[in-house]
């Protein structure tokens, strides 16, 4: 399915406040476009509208602003820490007692094209498993249709970074 700049949200920018713990400046997902949970291959696709505005503009680079590979890697995550508490959500558990997706490990990362003001950054999550609070996805980030960028990162679901609550299932 291709993107669209006018493609419909399932989760607006309000909706997505209420599931992820980011605010500006590293909120950096703007929409939510697809999610299927219902299907053995557990899936979400995310966009982020790049525009000049964003701070790190400021010093990357002036004269050829670039989007930092590591703020596309941080939106691509975000995504997946949606379909997470997406997942919870539909589990019945209570927002006061979700659990966050911190990020553990980097495997396979790979920049293919630079994401700059006027880009729409198109994310898709697979998740590839995840085991008591411990998981994987697989994202790939696009610009029109392009590749931007590919990862595999890894995820631990605790309620902070010092302690843990109960097991999510999926």
């Amino acid at each position: 399915m291709a993107a669209e700049k006018n493609e419909k949200s399932i989760f607006d920018i309000k909706m997505i406040k209420e599931f992820l713990l980011h605010r500006y400046p590293f909120l950096l997902v703007d929409r939510i476009i697809e999610i299927n949970l219902e299907s053995e291959e557990k899936r979400i696709v995310g966009i982020k509208n790049v525009t000049i505005n964003e701070p790190f503009f400021q010093g990357h680079f002036p004269g050829e602003p670039v989007m930092p590979g590591m703020l596309i890697l941080e939106a691509m995550g975000q995504v997946g820490c949606v379909m997470m508490a997406v997942v919870q959500e539909r589990s019945g558990v209570d927002p006061g007692a979700r659990r966050a997706a911190f990020l553990t490990t980097i495997y396979e990362a790979k920049f293919r094209r630079p994401v700059v003001p006027g880009d729409q950054l198109r994310t898709e999550a697979t998740l590839i498993r995840f085991r008591g609070k411990v998981g994987k996805m697989k994202f790939i980030g696009t610009v029109d249709g392009d590749i931007a960028a590919e990862a595999v990162m890894g995820f631990v679901s605790a309620s902070g970074l010092t302690g843990g609550a109960e097991e999510t299932k999926i």
